[in-house]
């Protein structure tokens, strides 16, 4: 039998893979919700924690979970509503709005001292923050190796303009334009929106994408009439005790309003209002009869829009760019994947084992939400078995 684009068996293999992450004890629940030709689809299993009232708690499509790193999309798209009203041009300098960005300077070796630095060959743009090239970035190392990530992980988050001045003070790592790096172009962006809209980041963000997409549980924190929807998510299991770690409850960050909106990485969302975002991306812009962004902005977000010399030496892991690339606020598939994602298929994943993927070969949104820590790694083997399941399940 095939339902929407997906044989029933398929659909049964991919709710089977999610009650063995539950039986084997890796999350208390995980939700898959998987859309093809206009028909959406629902696979749950478990509970939203381990322990206490969320262990009586389905998971389910409308559970609240922390998107970490999925949250970077949403905030490209909403700079992109700026573009598309013309508040904002994606190839000017962000000095205006952000004068602790003007005249930068750049470290001459990244290595190096923060003192030793060569003046920045042009202002960063918006161009260059959507598309993480503005010349600074998250750099997996350990601690006391390479002074500039040093400083940028001592950063002050007590507020949006301060963590903005810290930022300003720093020399960037590398030229703008200059190569690709992960995650602080978003917190800029967050920042940017706010002060081009004269509202919160979070404000600007529900007014252009959540409330028209109707996504009513997508925000910086957690409303205490939803906390019973709220999931726990869990560090990996006691190396002593081998019990369940907790690394952050209902009642933790995101029980209360935060004092600096992440761009980067701050949202919590349901699978089914990040299924609304997705779909809207895969129909060109549009959701429920209403534009949302234009096809042009949808088509430069979903684009590969890096040059071989950006991918060069940039990425996690070497290889990194080998089978993707980057568009604005998301990867975006260059090669087949093994388990049959299309060149072109775009998404990304979160910290805490969400993740996203539209396929628009296959007419396709598939969106995984579960919560423990370190599992957004798509190179993880639990990953490749639900997107092999995901496209075996595809009949037409």
């Amino acid at each position: 039998m095939v339902t929407g684009g997906f044989s029933s068996r398929g659909l049964a293999r991919v709710r089977e893979l999610l009650e063995r992450q539950v039986a084997s004890g890796f999350v208390p629940g995980a939700v898959a919700v998987l859309g093809r030709h206009g028909e959406v689809h629902v696979e749950a299993a478990g509970t939203i924690a381990f322990e206490g009232e969320g262990a009586g708690t389905p998971m389910a499509a409308d559970t609240i979970c922390r998107t970490a790193s999925m949250t970077k999309p949403m905030v490209a798209a909403c700079a992109m509503t700026l573009v598309d009203d013309g508040t904002l041009r994606l190839d000017e300098p962000v000095d205006d709005l952000l004068p602790e960005l003007a005249d930068m300077t750049v470290l001459a070796d990244f290595h190096g001292p923060l003192d030793d630095t060569v003046a920045a060959q042009r202002p960063i743009t918006l161009w260059d923050l959507l598309s993480f090239t503005c010349g600074i970035g998250m750099i997996p190392t350990r601690p006391g190796r390479v002074p500039i990530v040093d400083a940028l992980n001592a950063l002050d988050y007590t507020s949006p303009d301060e963590w903005m001045r810290g930022l300003g003070a720093l020399p960037l790592a590398y030229q703008p334009g200059e190569r690709w790096m992960y995650d602080t172009a978003s917190n800029v962006i967050g920042v940017l929106i706010a002060r081009a809209t004269g509202m919160s980041f979070g404000d600007a963000l529900r007014e252009r994408i959540c409330d028209p997409l109707g996504m009513k549980d997508t925000a910086f924190s957690v409303r205490g009439e939803d906390i019973g929807r709220f999931a726990t998510a869990y560090q990996r299991a006691s190396a002593v005790t081998g019990g369940q770690v907790v690394d952050d409850g209902p009642d933790g960050q995101w029980s209360r309003p935060p004092t600096f909106e992440s761009g980067a990485a701050g949202l919590v969302s349901t699978a089914q209002d990040y299924f609304a975002f997705a779909s809207a991306l895969l129909a060109g812009g549009s959701h429920g009869g209403r534009r949302v962004l234009s096809r042009p902005s949808v088509t430069l977000m979903t684009t590969d829009q890096l040059t071989s010399e950006q991918r060069a030496g940039s990425g996690f892991h070497p290889g990194f760019f080998d089978e993707m690339g980057w568009g604005l606020g998301m990867s975006v598939r260059s090669h087949r994947s093994p388990f049959g994602q299309s060149v072109g298929s775009y998404g990304w994943c979160g910290f805490y084992g969400t993740a996203w993927y539209n396929d628009p070969e296959r007419d396709m949104t598939a969106i995984f939400f579960m919560q423990r820590a370190h599992t957004g790694d798509q190179r993880l083997p639990m990953w490749h078995d639900l997107w092999t399941a995901v496209y075996q399940a595809i009949e037409n």
